[in-house]
């Protein structure tokens, strides 16, 4: 036989090789089911959560500065408010979180306007209203400045105390490394400074993961433990993990589902779970990390721990973003019917 034969034949060897592998693989990621398809609604306790877009307390200076004022009439109608409560009340929402970022440079909230915000309330009675506020690291939120946390603390008492119907606050900081020392310092002094019986909640951060080593965005558990102790709520924001396969993502889920819930100290739980498009970047692909795949990765965390005691439901990012086609994935894949 001539060398050239020989190499002919190790070529197709190699080849038969290569593709009794990768049929291998194939059939055994088809058979792979990391999540799981509810629709029951076994897992709905109807405490779910979502986060709200800024016009619905904002002052009318925000609509100005952005550029919207053409959208004010969405969000000042009070028909259109009333709607929003009981769409998501039919969805079994009671807690909002409407947004009301970024803190001004001394720490002071951003403006709102009072009237508008006493019209949400009146909607929204029987829900929890929990504004979402903060900003970015270092730049709106400068945790390590003493003054800075104390006008912010402030800031969020007197909120409070101006409109006494909000059930609380949520505290939002991107992007926040696990270990941060002062995020700890600063729940305190908002704790200390809020009024009896609010709720102080946090958009908390997903566990390590070795399939999006940015730690920067993920916390340990020993970090994910002591924010517990501090807050009333931790909302979990599970996505933008980069992930570009379904099955992958619904594992990453099931993981994350299992950790948060075990690693609570008593603060209650909810899983944030992604309805939004932010396409071109690299850390969300909507194909993937969207409410299917997010569901049935729940679902199958949640089977395997059980409802545990911390556990309240999935708060959805967001409410803007949510098509007609989600809220019925969302219906037909997650809710009591």
């Amino acid at each position: 036989m001539t060398w050239w034969k020989r190499l002919l034949n190790s070529v197709r060897r190699i080849a038969a090789a290569l593709l009794t592998l990768g049929a291998v693989a194939w059939v055994a990621y088809q058979l792979w089911h990391p999540g799981m398809v509810i629709t029951d609604g076994r897992h709905d306790r109807q405490t779910n959560g979502i986060w709200l877009a800024h016009g619905w307390l904002g002052a009318d200076s925000w609509f100005i500065e952005h550029g919207k004022q053409a959208e004010m009439p969405r969000y000042r109608d009070p028909d259109n408010v009333k709607a929003l409560a009981e769409k998501l009340r039919r969805h079994g929402v009671t807690d909002v979180f409407p947004h009301l970022c970024p803190t001004s440079y001394k720490g002071e909230l951003a403006p709102v306007s009072p009237m508008h915000v006493e019209a949400f309330l009146d909607a929204f009675d029987g829900f929890r209203v929990i504004p979402w506020v903060g900003g970015v690291k270092g730049v709106s939120v400068r945790m390590t400045d003493p003054a800075w946390r104390k006008t912010f603390a402030a800031s969020i008492a007197k909120f409070m105390a101006d409109h006494p119907r909000l059930a609380g606050v949520q505290v939002n900081v991107e992007p926040l490394p696990s270990g941060t020392p002062e995020f700890l310092l600063l729940l305190e002094e908002v704790r200390a400074a809020m009024p009896v019986g609010k709720v102080l909640s946090v958009a908390a951060y997903p566990p390590p993961t070795r399939w999006h080593p940015f730690p920067e965005i993920h916390w340990e558990e020993s970090y994910f433990r002591e924010v517990s102790r501090r807050c009333d709520q931790m909302v979990v924001m599970m996505y933008d993990a980069g992930q570009d396969l379904g099955k992958p993502y619904q594992h990453l889920m099931r993981d994350w589902t299992r950790e948060v819930l075990q690693w609570s100290e008593g603060s209650r739980v909810l899983l944030g779970v992604p309805a939004y498009d932010d396409t071109g970047v690299g850390y969300h692909h909507p194909r993937v990390e969207n409410i299917e795949n997010a569901l049935q990765g729940i679902h199958r965390g949640l089977g395997d721990t059980g409802l545990l005691p911390v556990y309240q439901g999935i708060a959805i990012y967001s409410e803007w973003e949510m098509t007609d086609d989600e809220w019925e994935q969302l219906r037909r894949g997650f809710l009591k019917q």
